[in-house]
């Protein structure tokens, strides 16, 4: 499977629309379904989150390459499907992700970056102080 992804999560349904969420999420599947299908995506996960007080009510992870991940927010289809969910779900929201091998890259690259900034002596002396 590919190293990128795109997080697409969402919260409740807009009160007094839950029938049509319920649209609008059959409506996602079938089209990953049919994404999959096509080559347009590797694969997806749906997850839907037990209550727990927070705005993530769930999320679909679409798993892919580089290049199929991000050609996925300009397709059409893709497009109008976004555009509905943001009507019907509170905080809908597409986040591009790493995954897989490229996790490992990412991080080191992010060590890379702490040791450029490196440690204050301020968090040390934090530590230090039992603060």
């Amino acid at each position: 499977m590919g190293d990128r992804a795109l997080f697409i999560g969402f919260g409740a349904p807009v009160r007094g629309r839950e029938e049509r969420a319920i649209e609008v999420f059959n409506e996602f599947v079938g089209m990953f379904g049919r994404m999959q299908s096509d080559g347009r995506i590797e694969g997806m996960d749906v997850a839907l989150l037990d209550p727990h007080g927070g705005d993530l009510g769930g999320f679909f992870m679409v798993h892919g390459s580089d290049a199929q991940c991000a050609a996925l927010p300009n397709d059409e289809e893709f497009r109008r499907a976004a555009i509905d969910a943001s009507l019907i779900a509170e905080n809908f929201g597409v986040v591009p992700a790493r995954t897989g091998e490229a996790v490992g890259t990412e991080m080191g690259m992010y060590a890379d970056g702490v040791k450029k900034v490196g440690v204050g002596a301020h968090a040390l002396a934090g530590a230090h102080n039992g603060g």
